[in-house]
């Protein structure tokens, strides 16, 4: 998939770790929308992805990223033929209290909780060794919600730091 893969957007997704709680979003408009998941969005012209997470987080939270830890890529092909690459990434550091905006409710979440019920179907299958640490890198076929054919490789204790 990745020789000839080409992306229609570019996007992020950021979870920022406080202790033993993740803050997860439940999506109110777009791709996802209704889904819980971790807040992100499509990179700007001119934007790094570094840039694009610490935005999207304040955009859809009101948290203010302070660190961001880079860990990993992720490929999404849909069966009508939109490819999205996705740059993952942890918080740690990061100030102020999240609130409800237009694109999302924020709620802090224990590790032991997360509703992956109410998530994309592929999220289960990396979401934990990242926030345990691990980058990962794949690629996934969706048709709709329908997780088909993926390939994840998850690399444990790799990250790097990108602000």
């Amino acid at each position: 998939m990745t020789d000839r893969w080409r992306a229609t957007d570019i996007a992020t997704l950021v979870f920022c770790v406080r202790g033993d709680e993740v803050l997860l979003i439940e999506k109110q408009r777009g791709l996802g929308a209704g889904k819980v998941n971790g807040p992100g969005g499509k990179l700007e012209p001119r934007e790094s992805v570094a840039q694009c997470a610490v935005r999207e987080v304040e955009e859809e939270t009101g948290v203010c990223i302070e660190t961001l830890s880079s860990r990993g890529e992720l490929r999404f092909r849909f069966a009508d033929g939109y490819r999205l690459q996705v740059h993952v990434f942890v918080a740690t550091e990061f100030s102020g209290v999240p609130r409800i905006t237009e694109e999302a409710i924020p709620f802090w979440c224990g590790r032991d909780d997360i509703p992956y019920d109410r998530m994309w179907a592929d999220d289960r299958l990396w979401l934990d060794a990242v926030l345990d640490g691990a980058s990962v890198d794949g690629e996934l076929d969706f048709d709709g919600d329908v997780l088909g054919k993926y390939h994840l490789t998850l690399v444990p204790g790799l990250t790097a730091d990108c602000r």
